[in-house]
């Protein structure tokens, strides 16, 4: 479950930025997530659930933008969505792949108190 060491390092990079400057608790976290990270969400949940226990985040709101993928043919420069890894072109069906979206996986801002 490569989903809780994920946690662990946002529950860190949350726990560093409060510290800097000596905030009390986290009041909310907002989260960048790419739909071809590789996150399965309902592991990631449960680990969040777990890891956040006596921390500043517990009892901070949550926020988290999916961010659709999008890929770029390298064969015919077409842009369209993408759901998941090394599926080919949807017009002309080559495989050379350029991922323009989705792969994010950011904090994108905290709110501290």
């Amino acid at each position: 479950m490569h989903e809780l060491s994920i946690v662990m390092s946002i529950l860190d990079i949350a726990e560093k930025e409060s510290a800097k400057n000596n905030a009390v608790q986290i009041d909310e976290i907002e989260l960048e997530i790419g739909e071809l990270s590789g996150i399965d969400m309902p592991a990631f949940d449960f680990a969040w659930q777990q890891a956040v226990k006596s921390t500043k985040l517990e009892g901070a709101a949550r926020i988290v933008t999916h961010i659709p993928g999008e890929g770029l043919c390298m064969d015919c420069e077409a842009v369209f969505p993408m759901h998941q890894l090394y599926k080919p072109c949807p017009v002309c069906s080559h495989h050379f792949i350029t991922i323009l979206k989705g792969k994010e996986l950011r904090v994108k801002s905290l709110v501290i108190n």
